[in-house]
C-alpha cells in the first residue's frame, strides 16, 4: 500500500503526543549520566569518597536490589495504566483513550523508574573487579537519589491515577484541550465576508491512502501555489474520512492565467497529514464527538448515568457558547494583494450542534433532564450566536416546539 509522505512538523507532533518519549528520554538520560559519572570517578579519580562508604559486594548488592525494586515498580506502573485504559475505553469511550495516552505524569513515573533501573545497571557494570578500593561513590550516591524520588513519585503516581479515572476529570480535561483549540483556530471577531468562488479547477490531486484529516498545512500549500501560479483548495475538513482515490486538492487557474503549470500531487499531499484517528488540531468537532460519546455510554440502557450524560452537555454547552460568539471556521490563505492561494473546508458549527444536542437528544428522548437542558442551552446560545449562527439555532428550536 502506498502510504503519503509526512512533514517534519507531523513527525514532532507525532512523537510529542506519543506515550514513548518521555519514557525513552528519561532512559537515555540516566544511562548517558551513569556513563559519565563512572568515567570520572574510577577514570579520573575525582575525591568523591565518603558519600556512600562501602565494599565491592555491598555496592553490588545494593545496586543489584535496586534494579530488581524498579522493575517491579515498572512492571506494576505498567499495568495499572492498562487497567485505567481498558476501564476509560469500556466505561467511557474509545476514543478518550488518547487523554491517557499523553498523561505527563504516567510517562514521567515510568520513566524515572526506567532511568532509575538502568542507571544502577550501567553503574553495576562499571564497578572495578575484585578488592579494587575504588568505588564510585556519587553515582551511588545519584542511585539512592533516584531509589528516593522513585518512592515518592510511586506513591503521587497511585493518587493521581485515582484522580484521572473519575469521569468528571475526563469530561473536563476534554473541554480544556478543546477550549485551547477553540482560541487558536476560531479568533474573536465580527462575522467575516464572503469569500468570492475559485474559477473552475483544471487539475484534481486524490488521496494516496485512506486516513483521518488531522492537519492541513496552509502555509506550505500556499507556498506551493504561489511556485506554480494558482490557487488551490482542500476538499475535506479536519477530521473528515478520506479514502484511497478520493479527491483531495483541486487546482485552480488565477484571473487572467487560464492554464496553471501542473502541480506535483506527492508535494500537495504532504500539506494534508492523514492518521488513523481523529486529533485535536484543527479538528474541534473531536472534542465534541468526544464529550458526545461519553454522554451516549452514560444514558445507555446497560449504564443508566444521567449525572454523567448532565455534565457532559454542560461542558459542550461551554464550548458552544464561544463558538456561538465567534465567526466560522477559514482556513484561507491569499497574498498582499488579495491573489487568493488556498482556500480549505472548516468545520461548521452547525456541525457542531448535530454532535452535541441532536445525537445527545436522541439518545436522551426519554431523560427529562437531559431534554430540559438542551433546550435550555439553546435558548442560551440563541441569545449570544452572532447572525451567521442563528439560523442553525432556531431551526433546532423550532423543530423542538413543532
Amino acid at each position: 500500500m502506498d502510504h503519503a509522505p509526512r512533514t517534519l512538523r507531523a513527525r514532532l507532533t507525532a512523537a510529542w503526543s506519543g506515550f514513548w518519549l518521555v519514557p525513552a528520554a528519561f532512559a537515555a538520560g540516566a544511562v548517558l549520566l551513569a556513563l559519565a559519572l563512572s568515567v570520572a570517578e574510577l577514570r579520573l579519580g575525582l575525591p568523591t569518597g565518603g558519600f556512600l562508604p562501602s565494599s565491592v559486594a555491598g555496592a553490588r548488592s545494593l545496586l543489584s536490589s535496586i534494579i530488581t525494586a524498579m522493575i517491579s515498580f515498572t512492571a506494576l506502573v505498567f499495568s495499572i495504566t492498562v487497567v485505567a485504559v481498558q476501564l476509560a475505553s469500556s466505561q467511557y469511550s474509545p476514543r478518550v483513550l488518547r487523554t491517557f495516552l499523553q498523561d505527563r505524569i504516567t510517562q514521567a513515573a515510568l520513566g524515572t523508574f526506567l532511568a532509575t533501573a538502568l542507571f544502577a545497571m550501567v553503574v553495576l557494570a562499571a564497578l572495578p573487579a575484585g578488592a579494587d578500593p575504588r568505588l564510585p561513590d556519587l553515582s551511588l550516591a545519584v542511585a539512592m537519589t533516584f531509589v528516593l524520588a522513585s518512592s515518592g513519585l510511586f506513591v503521587y503516581y497511585l493518587h493521581h491515577v485515582t484522580t484521572v479515572m473519575r469521569v468528571s476529570h475526563i469530561i473536563s480535561a476534554v473541554g480544556a484541550q478543546t477550549r485551547r483549540v477553540i482560541e487558536e483556530q476560531y479568533p474573536v471577531g465580527r462575522a467575516s465576508e464572503p469569500v468570492p468562488p475559485l474559477a473552475p479547477p483544471v487539475q484534481v490531486i486524490v488521496a494516496v491512502q485512506p486516513g483521518m484529516i488531522q492537519h492541513v498545512g496552509l502555509d506550505r500549500l500556499a507556498a506551493l501555489a504561489r511556485k506554480h501560479d494558482c490557487a488551490l483548495s482542500v476538499l475535506t475538513a479536519p477530521g473528515d474520512f478520506v479514502v484511497a482515490g478520493q479527491p483531495l486538492i483541486a487546482v485552480h487557474p488565477l484571473p487572467g492565467d487560464p492554464s496553471p503549470t501542473t502541480v506535483p500531487d506527492a508535494q500537495a499531499c504532504v500539506a494534508v497529514n492523514l492518521g488513523v484517528e481523529r486529533t485535536l488540531g484543527q479538528d474541534v468537532g473531536f472534542g465534541f464527538r468526544q464529550l458526545t460519546d461519553i454522554a451516549e455510554r452514560a444514558l445507555s440502557p446497560g449504564i443508566n448515568d444521567t449525572t454523567t450524560a448532565v455534565r457532559s452537555v454542560q461542558e459542550m454547552h461551554d464550548l458552544l457558547r464561544r463558538l456561538a460568539g465567534r465567526p466560522g471556521h477559514r482556513l484561507l490563505v491569499d497574498d498582499p494583494d488579495g491573489t487568493p492561494r488556498v482556500r480549505a473546508r472548516g468545520q461548521d458549527f452547525d456541525g457542531f450542534l448535530a454532535v452535541a444536542v441532536d445525537d445527545v437528544r436522541r439518545s436522551g428522548r426519554d431523560q427529562p433532564r437531559i431534554t430540559r437542558l438542551l433546550d435550555d442551552m439553546l435558548a442560551d446560545l440563541r441569545s449570544v450566536a452572532l447572525p451567521d449562527h442563528l439560523p442553525d439555532i432556531v431551526r433546532r428550536i423550532a423543530e423542538r416546539q413543532a
